[in-house]
């Protein structure tokens, strides 16, 4: 894999729904079948914004090798009455989603994507050229220290243009060629609900040995796993069923229909086991499932932040996510797996405790754990500036992570 496939598949998922859907497109190009079967060969499904592909060998053992991950990111989502005017500038009302450092939203040229819903029915994915910015206020106006940033009157985006925010999306979408109810030319009118959220809108740019772009919270693992599944299934190796599942809304909790916390996996999961004529709970002792989510890299100018002796550093190699807290569902058995699964593609390994007077994240991977009762570790590459508009990651990292998460697959 080039980081340039990486690149380009991050500049196509401006949304959960993007993303979700580009994972479908590329495993439906590869094979993979767009329904629910448990037939010998590839299956995926897509469901909001979030994604499920499982591939089943001729003669599976009853258990299963299971990434999961997650397709959103935060950001500023579009409020259902989007337009604003204030002081003759027409704005966007906007609400925060999940935990973004704000300030890495301001002065960035902004488009939003996501899918919207028309009166007939129909949803659809769509994503708006770069309309938008969130002004600082210049440095001029106020004297010592920035103006602590209101989260209701501050982070609302100035457009460019001085129209209503649906009729540059029904633009976009007649663009795609959508239609209205029966045929006729969409117009904002025909939109009656979406979820829209902001992106960056400059592309990833290599910065020597590392990569610069938005939302690699997480599409860094939801994009490894994509390639791992596909050589995986490739190779002919596995023994085991593999799944994919890349959850909608871990941003802001996961309880959701399409989230870590919803029945989508544990429906598809279930139904596996069942082919396989096996006990589901004999057969969900026996699997495995990587949680692959980003980890935190030692900041060079904030190091007193990170545990002394567990330091995570860029293009080092992926890393093992440990809580005693169990804030992180790692335990001893899952974390020889994976050590055993980087070793076997020859990739160093990391591990990261966080400092205990600092507070630490959560992942998809105790949520599935007490759902499913499956084993469960917890990976992923090392960023700096997560939750920021743009988030930095190693280049050789989200190689290496890629070929880990493959000879995991092939049960290494």
């Amino acid at each position: 894999m080039q980081i340039s496939d990486f690149a380009d598949f991050l500049a196509a998922s401006p949304s959960a729904f993007h993303a979700a859907e580009n994972v479908r497109d590329e495993l439906v190009a590869a094979g993979f079948g767009e329904d629910t079967e448990t037939t010998p060969g590839g299956h995926v499904l897509v469901q909001g914004g979030a994604v499920v592909a499982w591939w089943v060998p001729e003669r599976p053992r009853a258990a299963m090798r299971i990434i999961g991950s997650h397709t959103d990111s935060p950001g500023l989502m579009l409020k259902p009455d989007p337009d604003v005017v204030r002081e003759g500038f027409r704005q966007l009302a906007v609400e925060v989603y999940g935990g973004p450092i704000l300030s890495s939203w301001f002065d960035r040229e902004l488009r939003f994507a996501g899918r919207v819903a028309l009166l007939d029915g129909t949803t659809h994915t769509v994503s708006t050229p770069p309309i938008a910015r969130v002004p600082n206020l210049a440095i001029h106006l106020y004297r010592g220290d920035a103006p602590e940033i209101d989260r209701q009157l501050h982070t609302q985006p100035v457009m460019g243009v001085d129209r209503p925010m649906l009729e540059i999306v029904a633009e976009q979408l007649r663009a795609d060629g959508v239609t209205g109810p029966d045929g006729a030319e969409v117009s904002a009118d025909d939109i009656v609900s979406h979820e829209l959220i902001s992106g960056d809108a400059q592309r990833p740019e290599v910065l020597g040995d590392t990569l610069a772009g938005g939302r690699m919270d997480n599409l860094s693992s939801v994009h490894a796993s994509l390639k791992a599944m596909l050589a995986a299934a490739s190779s002919g190796d596995a023994e085991e069923v593999l799944v994919l599942a890349a959850f909608n809304h871990e941003e802001v909790g996961s309880a959701s229909t399409t989230g870590a916390g919803g029945p989508l996996l544990e429906r598809v999961l279930s139904k596996i086991a069942a082919s396989l004529h096996a006990d589901p709970l004999e057969v969900y002792a026996n699997s495995l499932l990587a949680s692959a989510d980003a980890a935190h890299a030692v900041h060079p100018n904030y190091p007193g932040k990170h545990d002394p002796t567990h330091r995570p550093l860029m293009n080092r190699g992926p890393v093992l996510k440990i809580n005693a807290n169990q804030r992180y569902a790692s335990d001893a058995a899952t974390e020889a797996a994976w050590i055993r699964a980087c070793r076997a593609a020859n990739v160093p390994v990391q591990t990261f405790v966080g400092h205990n007077a600092v507070p630490c994240g959560s992942t998809i991977g105790p949520i599935s754990a007490t759902r499913l009762g499956i084993p469960t570790v917890d990976v992923g590459v090392s960023l700096l500036s997560m939750h920021s508009a743009r988030e930095l990651v190693g280049i050789q990292d989200q190689l290496w992570f890629t070929e880990a998460l493959t000879a995991y697959f092939s049960g290494a």
